[in-house]
């Protein structure tokens, strides 16, 4: 099929092939006839399938022109790398129309952003946070909302941000267009898209929990966390010298422990990515690795979603993620736009039950690979040790509640046998009869 086939209008069709897009992904030949007919949906496809533009060109074409000062059009996103992804696409493919599209998140001042709401806008990308702040402050009328979009739905809900949706559905009109794109469907975005849609299309274009097919999945036993920073650095400038990588991690400290290793130890450069780091430190370590200034990210969950290269060949997980679904937005920043790429997961004694949930909810047997040679033997410390021992116990008691556990289970002091109330007294009372013949 072509993008001509799918009835988009000459000016997103010029914008589409300046993009470089050649034929449409089956998530945007299967959606946009959906979304142009005016219907709600709910489309299931991995992170690097097109998505982004399986919502935007229909949006932008059902937009058409600028209108009014208020947004027509609304996509939610969890973050704000994502927010500023999104926008670029709309940017991007609304280049031939006179639509206004603006960009909205947290980390930076509000006012600038009032500012550009009041001078009028047709779309608003926005993290549902600043979304209500700058609403609260009078920068925007909800009512006037036609389409709303819910991108990484499985996220936003892994963020909490639930309680900001529902606030969010009682000011927008109840009859609008509703669209709900995600890479995973468990129980608690079903239950999201109850409340938010309307006799929605559902599309499965890959079963929940997939991942591309192109990445090639590996799993390595390696003790603990010195020696994984040694296995990551081996990979890095061994069989995946040059490649563009990211590294994930699940704590902000273990982040920027690696990325101060890496730094020693790998040509290229690299940088960390946590909430912790400002707002223009994020953006700006970001925009360098899209360039290939640098060519390493080491980031939390919380930062991975707006890592969209295509140009990333590895992905590394330094640490196994405890939900498995984080696993498949992980490997997705590579093999994405259905090119090939390599995933390895770094696995300590504490994580092979982790390991177990992923291969569950991905139906797939990772392959073991020896470790690298000349993996040296270091030593697990003992702070590491009790944080492992720690961990296997948390496992344990998943599977069995009433588990007492290896670590906290206190040793038992052997006590001496107790004497009857009898012997004690008759024996104190001979003593004292023994003493008191003596005094005589």
């Amino acid at each position: 099929m072509t993008f001509e086939a799918l009835k988009l209008t000459r000016q997103f069709l010029s914008a589409v092939e300046e993009a470089g897009y050649q034929e449409p992904t089956p998530i945007q030949e299967r959606a946009i006839p959906i979304l142009l007919a005016g219907q709600d949906l709910i489309a299931i496809a991995q992170t690097g399938t097109g998505k982004t533009a399986a919502f935007l060109l229909p949006l932008l074409q059902m937009l058409k022109f600028p209108q009014g000062d208020q947004p027509r059009a609304l996509v939610l996103a969890p973050t704000k790398e994502l927010v500023i992804q999104i926008h670029a696409e709309a940017v991007k493919f609304a280049k031939h129309t006179e639509l206004r599209v603006l960009a909205l998140f947290g980390g930076v001042g509000y006012k600038t952003q009032l500012a550009d709401l009041m001078a009028g806008q047709d779309l608003v990308v926005a993290t549902p946070g600043r979304y209500l702040e700058l609403y609260q402050r009078g920068g925007m009328d909800p009512k006037r909302i036609r389409y709303m979009v819910l991108d990484e739905a499985d996220r936003m809900m892994d963020m909490g941000f639930m309680p900001q949706l529902r606030q969010i559905q009682e000011l927008v009109p109840r009859k609008r267009q509703n669209l709900l794109f995600s890479a995973t469907f468990p129980a608690k975005v079903e239950r999201l898209a109850d409340e938010f849609l309307l006799w929605p299309q559902r599309l499965e274009i890959t079963p929940p929990a997939t991942t591309a097919a192109g990445v090639r999945q590996f799993k390595m036993k390696v003790p603990n966390e010195a020696t994984k920073h040694w296995v990551v650095a081996q990979l890095l400038n061994g069989p995946h010298a040059g490649d563009r990588a990211v590294v994930f991690v699940s704590q902000k400290s273990q982040a920027e422990a690696l990325a101060n290793y890496l730094e020693i130890h790998l040509k290229g450069g690299v940088r960390a990515l946590h909430s912790n780091k400002g707002q223009n430190a994020r953006l700006n370590a970001l925009d360098l690795f899209r360039a290939g200034k640098i060519r390493c990210l080491v980031s939390t969950d919380v930062s991975s979603r707006g890592i969209d290269v295509p140009e990333t060949r590895v992905v590394i997980n330094g640490s196994v993620p405890r939900d498995p679904q984080d696993y498949v937005h992980r490997v997705g920043r590579t093999g994405r736009a259905f090119q090939t790429g390599d995933a390895y997961t770094l696995v300590d004694p504490s994580e092979g039950y982790a390991l177990q949930r992923i291969e569950s909810l991905t139906q797939q047997t990772l392959e073991w690979l020896p470790p690298p040679e000349g993996m040296p033997e270091l030593e697990t410390g003992k702070a590491e040790k009790q944080t492992q021992a720690r961990r296997i116990d948390a496992e344990m008691r998943r599977i069995d509640p009433n588990y007492q556990g290896a670590f906290h289970e206190r040793k038992r002091k052997p006590q001496a046998p107790k004497k009857s109330k009898g012997a004690t007294s008759a024996g104190t009372h001979s003593g004292k009869s023994t003493q008191a013949r003596k005094r005589r």
